[in-house]
């Protein structure tokens, strides 16, 4: 079993008596005793920890559909587990009971690699997800249990604001990954998240081409991140910079965190977005957040024929053949 307080971290350095993180854009300068931005790199004497190597926040059997994954094994199940921190301070951030706090001052409970892939055989799932707090950060446990399970399919739901080699090993392993997308202008990404908008597009083409399937989840804030300009300068950006087949979710804003005083995103401005996106010329476009009939359907941009109909997190194969629309065997980007 590992040593939970001393599992060192990778990619680091050394300089003078402190580290230099360099899993994430952010480089932490980290003396002994400290931590990084994202609550999960400490500092010791002589090596920088994986502070959060194998500590269980949380854990669920859910649909795949609930970490926004439209075309990836739709109808199926999956292992959801998180720990704790995040290298993005996002003000909206509905999870931030997880993101931002770190060990100790939030309750987990530590798992091996071998514990979790045995509770994700016992409940009879393929599926692996690492979501609720930023799955980037758990870097170490992550890559482990992909290795020790190499049948096991690995989803990682995340910011995708990571370094090229981390982000490099993790395509190796992820077979599919959710990313979010915070807003469409680098300065209100940098207002809202402390993220940089630039870095993570660079990476969203990166993990595209190394071929893990990708869905995009684009958070629509009220007066914020819901101009049309800036909607339309995203789809265009899917469509030219990746392909017009690659799922977009525009999710619905609710206040929380440090945003609480911010209106509910109104319906009619997703389904506004939605058509924006087809507009644009994606075939696959999706409104998240509401219960709303045919806004989540997957319609085959061929013949318009229904290949998945879908409500909340309930999906039902209606047309579907493979990957391919039934009816005229168009392919809809759908992995089984």
């Amino acid at each position: 079993m590992a040593n939970i307080d001393r599992v060192e971290a990778r990619y680091y350095r050394r300089e003078g008596e402190a580290f230099v993180c360099e899993l994430c854009q952010q480089k932490c300068f980290i003396r002994p005793g400290d931590f990084g931005i994202c609550g999960t790199r400490r500092a010791d004497e002589d090596m920088l920890v994986s502070n959060n190597y194998g500590k269980i926040s949380s854990l669920s059997v859910d649909p795949v559909e609930r970490v926004n994954l439209y075309h990836y094994k739709p109808h199926s199940k999956c292992f959801t587990l998180g720990s704790v921190g995040c290298n993005m301070s996002c003000k909206f951030c509905k999870n931030y009971s997880f993101a931002k706090l770190s060990i100790g001052k939030k309750r987990a409970t530590f798992k091996d690699p071998e514990d979790i892939i045995e509770m994700c055989r016992d409940e009879g799932v393929d599926t692996i997800a690492f979501t609720y707090n930023e799955p980037m950060v758990w870097f170490e446990y992550i890559m482990d249990v992909a290795k020790m399970a190499p049948d096991l399919n690995i989803i990682l739901q995340t910011n995708c604001w990571v370094n090229d080699g981390p982000l490099k090993e993790l395509c190796e392993v992820a077979d599919a990954m959710s990313i979010d997308i915070k807003a469409f202008d680098r300065e209100i990404c940098k207002k809202i998240s402390e993220g940089e908008l630039r870095d993570v597009m660079m990476n969203i083409r990166t993990v595209f081409e190394k071929g893990v399937h990708i869905e995009l989840n684009y958070l629509v804030i009220p007066g914020i991140s819901d101009s049309d300009l800036m909607i339309k300068e995203f789809c265009h950006w899917v469509k030219d910079q990746l392909s017009p087949d690659v799922p977009i979710h525009f999710g619905r804003f609710h206040p929380d965190y440090e945003m609480r005083d911010m209106p509910m995103t109104p319906v009619d401005t997703l389904l506004h977005c939605r058509e924006i996106g087809i507009g644009c010329g994606l075939n696959f476009v999706y409104v998240g957040n509401t219960l709303l009939d045919d806004a989540d359907d997957t319609i085959c941009p061929e013949c318009g024929e229904v290949a998945i109909k879908r409500l909340g997190y309930s999906a039902h194969l209606v047309s579907l053949d493979g990957s391919r629309c039934a009816r005229c065997g168009h392919d809809l980007n759908i992995r089984r």
